[in-house]
Formats: structure tokens, sequence, C-alpha cells
């Protein structure tokens, strides 16, 4: 290397970002050893912005467009070099470039979380979807989150906003008063009202969210089959109804009794079908047969029990429907009449004292 190859080497005279992946958010110039010539091209891409940082504190920032490194182009830096008569010779400055393009990422629960319901007091609830991001603050962005990174990734801070998002995720969830039921009918109203509620922990990080989309909110198994029920028994009702004033319809508008007959016949099925669905809601479960049970007694677990040995305490009185219950697969104690309903109605009461 020549003497001049090797002087025209110690001095940067462009400086750019030509970035060819998809997940970087910030990219520190590599000057190295090098100082910036005075006069050195600044190129500044659509969707970038470069900040000039000198001994650790942030100085000028540019955004998109061509420049001529002077101390036009440079008012912070030059003040804080004590450039107030100008420069000419190289000098020495950190330049990052910041990503200002929209990002985008997946958010979800990885456990259920508890939250307040009016409906159903409280539910445990699991919901995913995404969210978009930019940064609108480069000054903050570097301060808060990237710090002395040389290469910041979007993968770096996924992790924290992710976590952001899911502890705010019951209190805002309270704080709408909507019912569950309400938010699974309206994603993106429900949506929105997130985002606006986490801009202000965005902006703390120099980020501004742009969008943020629930794509799914998914409750326990136990309390959709609770909901199918419910609507079960709505629609019963409703049919009920709904013959009953046509037959009255009929009958108004002078029909003739045949047809007033079968409207009848029609009332009287429903009504049949509505006790049919009551019916089967009170039927209880058929009593297991292999678990061993442990009952209540005298304020501690009692067991283990055969299901003869429960048979005879019922015969003898010492077990009765509210009595408490337990057996393997259940998450907690419960009355006897909920699990062995039906030995109450085949088991013979007491013999009397004759």
């Amino acid at each position: 290397m020549g003497l001049m190859d090797w002087l025209f080497g110690q001095f940067i005279d462009i400086i750019e970002w030509k970035d060819n992946t998809q997940d970087t958010i910030l990219w520190r110039f590599p000057r190295g050893d090098d100082e910036i010539k005075y006069g050195a091209k600044l190129i500044v891409r659509e969707s970038q912005i470069a900040v000039f940082v000198d001994k650790g504190e942030i100085a000028d920032i540019l955004e998109p467009g061509i420049y001529k490194l002077e101390t036009d182009n440079l008012p912070i830096l030059t003040d804080l070099q004590h450039w107030d008569h100008g420069f000419k010779s190289p000098f020495k400055a950190e330049v990052y470039f910041i990503n200002t393009k929209l990002f985008s990422q997946k958010w979800g629960t990885k456990n259920p979380v508890i939250v307040r319901d009016r409906e159903f007091d409280s539910v445990r609830l699991k919901a995913f979807g995404s969210y978009e991001f930019r940064v609108n603050d480069p000054k903050k962005f570097i301060k808060e989150v990237v710090g002395t990174d040389g290469h910041f990734t979007v993968d770096e801070v996924d992790t924290q906003l992710t976590n952001l998002i899911l502890s705010k995720l019951p209190e805002i969830l309270a704080e709408s008063g909507e019912s569950v039921l309400d938010m699974a009918a309206s994603y993106d109203k429900f949506g929105e009202f997130l985002k606006e509620k986490l801009q202000e922990d965005f902006n703390s990080y120099g980020l501004k969210l742009e969008r943020l989309l629930v794509e799914n909110i998914s409750l326990p198994q136990e309390v959709e089959e609770a909901i199918d029920k419910r609507a079960a028994r709505k629609a019963v009702g409703d049919l009920d109804e709904h013959i009953k004033y046509q037959g009255a319809k009929a009958l108004g508008s002078g029909k003739g009794a045949g047809e007033a007959a079968a409207i009848g016949a029609g009332i009287a099925m429903g009504n049949e079908i509505a006790k049919s669905f009551a019916k089967s809601n009170e039927t209880p479960p058929p009593v297991p047969q292999n678990k061993p049970f442990y009952i209540v007694k005298a304020g501690k677990a009692d067991g283990p029990h055969t299901l003869e040995d429960i048979k005879n305490l019922i015969a003898k009185g010492q077990l009765v429907e509210n009595s408490y219950i337990w057996q393997e697969g259940l998450d907690n104690w419960v009355r006897a009449k909920e699990l062995i309903g039906e030995l109450f109605k085949t088991t013979p009461p007491p013999v009397p004292n004759v």
C-alpha cells in the first residue's frame, strides 16, 4: 500500500447504510479508528434517520437526504466540539442509522390470565394477535432501549414489548368494562382500545404503536360448555314463545278449528321440548364405579371408601346429599348430590325401629 492510499484510507468520505435485512432497527456505521473527512457525504435513505453521537452524547439527528458534512449541517456537534469558527480537519464521531419502517410482530399468552368479567365474575382466558410499531423518537430509543449496541434487531425488543402487552392485558380488560363475550364479538374495537391504552408505554421507549390486532380470545372448555347450554335453553324458550304467539294470532284472525288445533299441538310439543331440556340439565352424571371415595367426617378427610361403603353410609344416614365428597380427577371437594346423586334415589332409607 502506497503512502497516498494509506492517507486516504484514514479518512471516511461517504457514510451510508444499505440495509439488506428485514429485522434491523439500528446499525452503527463501522468507523473503527478512522476519522470522518470534513465535507464528507452523508446519505440518509427513505425510512432512515442518522444520529451523530459525540463522546457518548447524542448530538445531531438528520432525516432522509444527502448532506455535505460541514458546520452548517452539524450545529450541535459543532457546538460540542467548540468549532465556533468552523473547521477544516477530519473529526471523530459515531454515526447510528435507525430504520423507521413499520415492524410487525406476534403477541400471545403462554398461560391463561385471570380477568374480572361482569357476566362470569372472574374467568381465565387466552388471547393472541399481532402488533405493528416503528421508531418515532430516535433519541429516546437509543437512550432507553439500545444503549451502546451497534446492531439492534427486532428480536432484541420483541420479548420486552410482548411482556409489556401481556402485563397490562388483565388491567385493561377490567378497565374496558366489556364482557368477554362482547370482546369476542368485536375484536377490531377491542384491539383499538388496547392500542390506545398501551401507547403511552410504547412512547416511553421512543416507539409508536401503530396498530394492535386481537385475533382470538379463548375461554376454558367448561365455560364454553356453560355458554352452549345457556344458548340452548334460550333457544327452547324462544321456540315456545313463538309457537304461543302463532296460536294466539291464528285464533284472533278467525282461523279454522283445524289450524288452531294444529297450533295447539305445536304449543304442547314446545312445552314438552322445554321440559325435556330442563330434565336433561337436571339429570345427575353416572355414578363413578372404580376409583375410591373420600368424605368429610368431623372436619377431616375420611377414606378411602368403596362404592358399597358409600351406599351403606347413605343407608345409615351418615352421608347426605349436602355432605362433601372427593374422588381422584376432581379439582376440589363437591357436594355428594353432584357426584353420586343417583344413589340417594336408589338407596332405601334407614330401617325404622319396631
